[in-house]
């Protein structure tokens, strides 16, 4: 469990899950994310415990997933019959849930639990490509509906004990979101705009050695080139924020390539 120190840290990851169930459909607008995806495990230890922030849970308060099994939501539509009958039947973790809300409680951050939350595709569609076996015990914790920066950042500061035991955080979204530019067609284009945007990320979070101003630069990420064109709404910037607060050291670049016709990058703390 996750309260004995385990001689391997904890890992941190943010990556984009791909629109909806396409990832496991083939889909060739996806292919090198699913190259990546399923890649993942040889670069990172595997964990013993995995949380997710996803793109697709937002709540008032921030909640923590306390089920011992949740089930699973198909949280998409209009897509092939074969996206609504994916299966991921990993365990939830009811003492990982109570560890989270204890961090939650002495960092002075509102929570509540919720044990009939089911797992979103953020969540259930990577892991089926990384750990198809649903062999880890995973739980969910939402991202606040303010989409505040500073109360993910701070989120992820409250998150950081765990990373004393081999836990794996994944931060589930997007670094590219804006769905009226996304290019279903399989054409990759450059885009000027959304490259300026990847470019300071990649710049803040992984050449920028003072960790405030890491923190204080995605503080103010809409004055970063582009940062409205690129998150129209920031739901799926967000787990960025929680991941880079859960971390004091710089990522590591581990993907930068086309999803739906757009740059995306995936970065790596460990």
């Amino acid at each position: 469990m996750v309260t004995e120190k385990s001689d391997c840290p904890g890992q941190i990851i943010y990556f984009s899950h791909g629109g909806g169930p396409l990832p496991i459909l083939n889909d060739p607008t996806h292919l090198k994310m699913i190259q990546f995806m399923q890649g993942l495990p040889a670069i990172i230890q595997k964990p013993d415990l995995i949380v997710v922030l996803s793109a697709h849970w937002e709540e008032n308060t921030i909640t923590i997933q306390s089920s011992s099994q949740p089930a699973m939501v198909y949280d998409y539509y209009g897509f092939p019959e074969a996206a609504y009958t994916i299966e991921y039947p990993c365990m939830g973790s009811k003492d990982l849930a109570l560890i989270i809300a204890a961090l939650l409680r002495i960092a002075g951050i509102d929570y509540r639990m919720d044990d009939q939350r089911p797992y979103d595709h953020g969540t259930y569609i990577p892991l089926k490509m990384m750990y198809p076996q649903a062999d880890i015990p995973v739980i969910q914790i939402s991202l606040h509906h303010n989409l505040d920066p500073r109360t993910h950042l701070n989120l992820g500061q409250a998150l950081r004990p765990l990373l004393e035991d081999n836990v794996l955080i994944i931060g589930s979204g997007f670094s590219f979101h804006n769905m009226q530019a996304f290019d279903f067609s399989g054409r990759n284009e450059e885009d000027s705009r959304n490259n300026a945007f990847q470019d300071s990320l990649i710049r803040i979070c992984c050449q920028e050695d003072d960790a405030s101003k890491r923190m204080q630069q995605l503080t103010e990420w809409e004055n970063l080139p582009y940062a409205r064109y690129c998150h129209p709404r920031e739901e799926h910037f967000l787990p960025l924020h929680v991941c880079v607060g859960a971390s004091s050291a710089k990522a590591q670049l581990v993907f930068d390539d086309y999803i739906l016709g757009k740059r995306s990058v995936a970065l790596l703390w460990k």
